[in-house]
């Protein structure tokens, strides 16, 4: 039989459990590689995640005083690198890993390592377009810093030969992947600046992955790209390969083919452009002479009228208008003389002659005087005569010659029987006096 005192509790089994994983040497520090999962950032600053891969998984915690010092905040899906020890919950039986230090696995740690560098350049001021040298448009050697053995070379020069073939490709070659390779891309670059013999230099390779390339992520050849006193186009990778050096260098080309382009000009161009200035030559020279003609017609013409011979024609014009203009007064002026002459000699006749004059002036003046008041005689008389036939027409004592009479009561004119009553006296006019009258009878038509 088993007695009572065997059986453990829960919370024994768990201590004991607790003290041989966290007394454990061997787990007391730990490396771990995982992916994250579920991850949760506690307002505290806590992380809260679980570390997992193709055949397991475990809970991870992460206080904050650990995850201030993290370069990065984790996410769903990161492959990351764990130090730690194993810690036990005791309430809930739940083991897990404190985790004292986290950084990304493999690519991400080679990425975040670029952002890093790349924020410090930035700061720097590496980046900025006034350190930026211009690359020269006709060079004539050109240095290319690349491995001897791989495509990029072939390809510049190629490129080069089809476009200009005025300039030399001087090979630099260096160690551009793997270990080392940053050494020997930077003194490459130096050496052709202390040789000086290049105008442009190419720094390149071909395509490959973040590793392949990262020997140009690093700072002696960043610190050479932007200290070298020659032009420098950078060419690594593809297209969408971007370095810190493309970033520090004069020129980025996506591509080495097209380093090359960039670095020289088209001779299918530049004989577009000599067409295009001798045409400009051309229209200019004849734009000179042009203007140099008129100028020189402006001054012949000018010469012709401050010569002598036309200075005397218009000298000579003037005297023949003057002279013309000199006789016209003259005749002017002459016959002006003679009628004044004429006038005094009018004005200055003898006193016999002044008197006839004036008394036949005067002989005139009386008969016309004459003949006026005959006029107006002869006027006046018709029309006297005229007034009085119309004033004679209109005498009422013509017509008492004719034996009519004017009948007046009270001194009234009586013009109508129904102004008479019966016994009223009346005073008839007549043409050689009056007689009183009175009505005896009244008879009304």
């Amino acid at each position: 039989m088993i007695s009572l005192e065997q059986y453990l509790s829960v919370s024994a089994l768990t201590k004991y459990i607790k003290a041989k994983l966290e007394g454990d040497k061997h787990l007391f520090s730990i490396l771990l590689k995982g992916e994250v999962s579920n991850f949760k950032k506690h307002s505290r600053g806590h992380f809260y995640f679980t570390l997992k891969d193709e055949g397991a998984q475990i809970s991870a915690i992460m206080f904050n005083r650990d995850a201030e010092r993290t370069e990065f905040t984790p996410k769903d899906g990161d492959h990351v690198l764990v130090s730690g020890r194993i810690s036990l919950y005791e309430p809930s039986g739940t083991y897990s890993i404190q985790v004292t230090q986290l950084k990304l696995d493999g690519i991400g740690e080679l990425y975040l390592k670029y952002e890093q560098l790349k924020k410090e350049l930035e700061e720097k001021g590496y980046f900025k377009l006034e350190h930026k040298k211009p690359i020269p448009k006709f060079p004539k050697i050109i240095g290319v810093v690349t491995s001897p053995t791989g495509a990029v070379i072939e390809d510049i020069k190629n490129t080069v030969s089809r476009r200009y073939l005025l300039t030399e490709i001087h090979l630099y070659p260096a160690l551009v992947q793997g270990p080392g390779s940053a050494e020997s891309i930077r003194n490459q670059i130096l050496l052709a600046n202390s040789r000086n013999e290049v105008d442009v230099l190419i720094v390149g390779r071909g395509g490959g992955s973040i590793e392949d390339l990262w020997g140009f992520n690093e700072l002696p050849v960043i610190q050479a790209i932007y200290d070298s006193k020659i032009p420098i186009i950078t060419a690594i990778g593809h297209e969408t390969d971007f370095t810190l050096s493309d970033f520090v260098s004069d020129l980025r080309a996506p591509t080495p083919t097209a380093a090359a382009e960039l670095a020289t000009p088209n001779v299918f161009d530049i004989k577009e452009k000599i067409k295009e200035n001798l045409e400009q030559i051309e229209y200019k020279v004849a734009q000179y002479f042009g203007q140099r003609k008129t100028e020189l017609m402006y001054l012949d013409q000018r010469l012709d009228r401050l010569s002598p011979q036309v200075k005397l024609d218009l000298l000579k014009s003037d005297l023949r208008k003057n002279t013309i203009d000199l006789e016209r007064n003259y005749l002017y002026q002459l016959e002006n003389k003679k009628y004044r002459v004429e006038s005094l000699k009018q004005t200055m006749k003898s006193p016999e002659e002044k008197i006839r004059s004036y008394k036949d002036r005067r002989e005139n003046l009386y008969m016309r005087l004459l003949r006026n008041i005959e006029s107006i005689q002869e006027l006046k008389t018709y029309k006297f005569d005229i007034l009085r036939n119309s004033l004679s027409a209109l005498n009422p004592l013509m017509l008492m010659d004719k034996g009519f009479a004017v009948v007046s009561k009270d001194d009234r004119v009586i013009t109508s029987v129904h102004d008479i009553e019966i016994n009223d006296q009346l005073n008839i006019r007549l043409k050689d006096g009056s007689v009183g009258a009175s009505v005896t009878k009244k008879e009304v038509k």
